[in-house]
């Protein structure tokens, strides 16, 4: 059983506790380092796209360095490609796979023909990353035109003025 709160027992065993994972960082503290509210780690969570690094008796999430580098990630990719998050949830899944793949590769029992298999697989993940940011490049190229065509209209409309007051 427990001891009650407050009492030096408990504040022992809390530090224990903390002494075995000092680097795990409750909720306020991850969102803060990670430039993000703590709806958006729990959002992620729900979304699959975060898992914490552990979860204290009480329920209370503990975050590692590893979690602020993959809610970086999913940042990044939400502002430099303009992902959602179902998009990001696709290239994360690819990666830790790729990432996997990388592991199973280099372990010694892995055999060349099974290697052979892993490279394959992970070229047609890449492939597939490839289109996805290919796809967003696109959408950029075709807004960007757009916005070109209404700079251009309105330096002529301007134009236009100019040269009739003269």
């Amino acid at each position: 059983m427990s001891p009650p709160l407050g009492t030096k027992a408990a504040e022992t065993a809390a530090g224990d506790q903390h002494a075995e994972h000092p680097e795990l960082l409750g909720i306020g503290a991850a969102a803060a380092r990670s430039g993000c509210s703590e709806r958006a780690l729990r959002y992620y969570q729900q979304l699959g796209l975060l898992v914490p690094a552990s979860t204290t008796p009480g329920g209370m999430r503990r975050y590692s360095e590893d979690d602020l580098a993959r809610v970086a990630r999913i940042r990044e990719l939400q502002t430099l490609l303009g992902l959602n998050l179902d998009e990001i949830a696709i290239v994360l899944r690819n990666e830790d796979r790729m990432a996997e793949i990388r592991r199973v590769y280099h372990d010694e029992r892995t055999t060349d023909d099974q290697r052979l298999g892993l490279v394959r697989e992970c070229l047609v993940l890449q492939e597939g990353l490839r289109a996805t940011v290919e796809a967003k490049r696109i959408a950029l190229d075709s807004f960007l035109a757009d916005l070109d065509a209404r700079i251009r209209k309105a330096r002529d409309l301007l134009t236009g003025r100019d040269s009739a007051r003269d």
